[in-house]
């Protein structure tokens, strides 16, 4: 990294050092509240627009044509190296990914693949060196993957679960089948995230989305030397977040799993959650998404309530506290940055009342 990177606020906050304002990007910032996303959607498909580089690349950009982010974050999907690895998918209208063939017996987890990432997830690289290009040093990239246990969840259930039925089913009466698949999985993915790294991306974030379903105990015994290994096999040279969603209980574990921030969703007040955590380690959220749907009132009152958690604290990068939704309002998303911004400039001035 060099030194014009080390000044990015985003990369410094992820290293809990001072920043003259709290930084900003958002999740699935590059999406389907945008007209020019819902364009190329009309023409083309969600998986051709991900392994397609200029098309991934272009997504990327969009949202940093509009708004002032802190960050970009690549176009993909967490399931990408699935299909390498001999999972096959599709993404059924209405429906969300479906797998076809679940894995759920040891026979299924042998025949997974270890996948060379350069090698058969080019098209994610490439699209990675585009948008360095494009980007021209102005705001830092992030990669990403999803972590073991969510990945586990989705090809041993066959899609989207409320129960997780199958998934723990694996976990308490076939101990060995599961160890191997999680086993494979963080193999795959330390692979996968550091070739990102190679690739020129400066960040890192992991996504557990569902490992909210599993209590302290169970993510303690089943999930966590998994997440752990994962993120110890990373490049350092790049910061690492660590995300999940329904997580309030699992803090602590997912601290103890590894990351230099930790991603909270809406459903714990951050300065709650960054005490659990303890301040010497970042922290990353967590404006529910749907407030963004709201009046332009609500929005300024929910930045200040975050920002005022956070206490001006070095180490705190304002996020969702998930992806923004479908019919979000553009024009709310840039009074979101511009606010957090402007608020938490003013607050490290001593000037925090001035929001109006």
């Amino acid at each position: 990294m060099n030194e014009k990177e080390k000044q990015f606020p985003f990369l410094r906050a992820c290293h809990r050092q001072p920043t003259p304002y709290t930084p900003i990007w958002l999740m699935r910032q590059a999406g389907r509240y945008m007209k020019e996303y819902r364009a190329l959607r009309k023409k083309y498909s969600f998986l051709a627009m991900c392994k397609t580089p200029e098309m991934a690349a272009q997504v990327t950009l969009q949202p940093l044509k509009h708004f002032k982010l802190d960050a970009a974050i690549i176009f993909s999907d967490i399931l990408i190296p699935l299909e390498p690895m001999g999972v096959e998918f599709e993404f059924a209208k209405g429906e969300g990914p479906v797998f076809h063939r679940p894995v759920r017996e040891m026979k299924d987890v042998e025949r997974l693949k270890i996948i060379e990432p350069e090698e058969e997830t080019p098209f994610l690289m490439e699209a990675i060196r585009i948008v360095r290009r494009e980007l021209g040093g102005k705001v830092p990239l992030i990669g990403f993957s999803g972590a073991p246990f969510t990945l586990a969840s989705y090809i041993i259930e066959g899609g989207y679960s409320k129960q997780y039925i199958f998934t723990k089913g694996m976990m308490y009466q076939d101990r060995p089948t599961w160890d191997a698949l999680m086993e494979k999985l963080s193999r795959v993915l330390v692979h996968y995230l550091n070739a990102q790294v190679r690739a020129g991306v400066q960040a890192l974030q992991i996504f557990d989305s569902w490992v909210g379903c599993l209590s302290p105990a169970d993510y303690e015994e089943y999930v966590l030397p998994f997440s752990k290994k994962v993120i110890k096999g990373l490049d350092r040279s790049v910061p690492v977040i660590h995300f999940g969603t329904s997580t309030s209980t699992l803090l602590p574990m997912m601290k103890k799993a590894g990351g230099d921030v930790i991603g909270v969703d809406w459903r714990l007040d951050l300065g709650e959650a960054w005490a659990r955590l303890g301040y010497h380690v970042a922290i990353q959220g967590n404006l529910d998404p749907v407030v963004l749907m709201g009046p332009v009132d609500r929005i300024r009152r929910e930045v200040k309530r975050i920002l005022d958690q956070a206490g001006g604290r070095p180490g705190h990068i304002f996020n969702l506290g998930h992806g923004i939704l479908p019919g979000t309002p553009v024009e709310n998303v840039g009074a979101l940055v511009d606010m957090v911004h402007e608020y938490s400039s003013m607050m490290k001035q001593g000037k925090g009342e001035r929001l109006r």
